[in-house]
């Protein structure tokens, strides 16, 4: 195995010294935090708008109800008619007229409930606007019915299962939520790592191909050899420009946060009113405290290497199969027809990370799944944070190494026949034959 290492390093020089390389992982970043800070210099404009909204409470029952919060004012109107208060509000510009009408009860006074506006309103703000109503009709209903309301609030109770294991270990619905996330989110990185890449390597295998240059390394370098070092390669070059997007993104971030002033966390809180109302209760900051302890409490050495293990052995398994398919085609327009059976089970094992999981992390059809090769990886990966035993992870991933080995045999097969035709368009049954040469 003298030469992997050489095409190792020419395979990766090759793709790091590509200028369109060069200015992709320049740009990419680039182009991402621009997008995302225009998005949230924009959401920031929409927070910071500051509304005024008219109420004209002809009932007499809801006035009290409105308080003035950072970026709305409330003005009750009074002694004014319907017609007046909308000539009013709409030359002094205001944002809308919240008009509510008589009634002979309390469901008739409900029905007569109306917005006027110029344009279309906010649906976070009429959505905000109807619970404060339904909230007080509500009340003043069961005042109506000789009900004590601050007994009935006093009565409610609040239930939040707590769960434990045999062993004494405590978890909670929030525990499950943050192990779903960071098992998703490894999951979809080796997904479109392997999507992306793997498509560079088949590329790169064509272009050889087709260029000729083929002919001439494959004089003095065994198929295998070639293969593996342009996977090798291409996964360093994919890596170090992903690193490069992780520090430059970074970077730009900071920048563009200091100099412009734009705060990317306000593009996460397009409804900043309802979300800081939400935090000033007891029972969000509590589970907020359950968040931390549940990030706290993953198994994060085993995650961190699992997921290195799980996603180094995915994505030699899938690379090796594209190179096959490169080596066994002379265009891209070609590759239509083998591309199906490598992306159904990958599409599938997000299909079953995510509707079985979720559900049942470890139920039969999860489980069977994260054994799986061709699933392993995603499914596995989603699995892990959820606590899998020792030994299922270590099965699982000598599956997976013995089914790359294999596949490594089967696409070195193809790629030693495929990477020297030209000319005809290889069907199912031509690979097959060349399996056996």
């Amino acid at each position: 195995m003298n030469h992997l290492s050489l095409i190792i390093k020419r395979e990766y020089l090759t793709k790091v010294r590509n200028k369109s390389f060069i200015i992709m992982t320049i740009l990419s970043p680039i182009i991402m935090i621009a997008l995302i800070a225009v998005v949230a210099y924009l959401s920031q404009l929409n927070n910071n708008k500051e509304r005024t909204i008219s109420i004209l409470d002809e009932s007499g029952l809801m006035s009290s109800v409105f308080e003035n919060t950072e970026h709305t004012t409330y003005n009750v109107l009074n002694s004014l008619s319907l017609e007046e208060a909308k000539a009013l509000v709409e030359e002094n510009e205001e944002y809308g007229l919240l008009h509510i009408g008589k009634g002979t009860n309390i469901n008739a006074v409900a029905k007569t409930i109306k917005f006027y506006s110029e344009d279309t309103p906010s649906l976070t703000l009429i959505s905000n606007l109807e619970s404060k109503l339904e909230k007080q009709l509500t009340d003043l209903k069961l005042q109506q019915g000789g009900v004590d309301v601050e007994k009935i609030k006093d009565s409610k109770t609040s239930i939040n299962i707590a769960q434990e294991s045999y062993a004494g270990e405590k978890t909670s619905k929030i525990d499950n939520i943050v192990k779903l996330a960071f098992g998703g989110i490894a999951g979809y990185l080796l997904f479109m790592f392997i999507i992306i890449y793997g498509n560079m390597i088949m590329r790169s295998v064509i272009e050889e191909k087709t260029s000729r240059i083929i002919e001439i390394i494959i004089s003095s370098v065994k198929p295998i050899q070639l293969m593996m070092g342009k996977i090798i390669g291409t996964s360093l070059a994919g890596i170090t420009q992903f690193v490069i997007w992780l520090i430059l993104g970074s970077i730009l971030m900071f920048v563009v946060s200091a100099i412009f002033g734009i705060n990317m966390a306000e593009m996460q809180t397009p409804q900043q009113e309802v979300m800081q109302q939400a935090m000033a209760s007891q029972d969000v900051q509590m589970q907020a405290q359950n968040m931390m302890a549940a990030i706290y409490n993953l198994p994060l050495t085993n995650m961190i290497v699992a997921f290195v293990l799980f996603f180094i052995g995915g994505y030699l398994l899938y690379s090796s199969l594209y190179a096959a398919i490169g080596a066994a085609v002379d265009n891209e327009t070609d590759t239509q027809q083998f591309m199906m059976p490598i992306l159904v089970p990958l599409i599938l094992a997000v299909y079953v990370g995510v509707f079985t999981v979720i559900e049942d992390p470890h139920g039969t059809v999860s489980t069977v799944f994260s054994f799986i090769p061709l699933t392993s990886p995603v499914v596995m990966l989603m699995r892990i944070p959820f606590g899998v035993p020792l030994w299922q992870q270590l099965i699982s991933l000598g599956l997976l190494i013995g089914t790359f080995m294999f596949t490594v045999w089967f696409a070195a097969k193809i790629y030693r026949v495929g990477i020297l035709m030209y000319g005809k368009k290889p069907s199912y049954k031509d690979i097959y034959k060349w399996l056996k040469y």
